[in-house]
């Protein structure tokens, strides 16, 4: 059961460095340092698009709009971190 435990937590440092790397890659596109234009930077865009939205979605509709500021990202990382505290702190479950 220690496995499953591990892979749970290997699953949401995946999930955690996709959405930090979506975030500054954002970051870098807004700020026209990345031009999605390229095609190693669309792919790569494109990608994490793809594997994200459908965490972003559902809390986009819950979350009211902010002017221009997505908070998506912010909700799914406090909740990748919520899961890693209750992972850890029953870990005696999985032995």
């Amino acid at each position: 059961m220690q496995s499953l435990f591990q892979i749970l937590m290997l699953i949401l440092d995946i999930v955690w460095f996709f959405v930090i790397a979506h975030v500054i890659m954002s970051w870098l596109i807004s700020f026209q340092v990345l031009n999605v234009r390229q095609q190693l930077v669309g792919q790569i865009w494109y990608g994490l698009n793809r594997l994200l939205e459908p965490l972003y979605s559902p809390i986009r509709r819950i979350l009211p709009p902010m002017g221009g500021l997505d908070l998506a990202p912010l909700v799914v990382l406090i909740g990748v971190f919520a899961l890693r505290i209750i992972l850890q702190n029953n870990i005696a479950a999985f032995y």
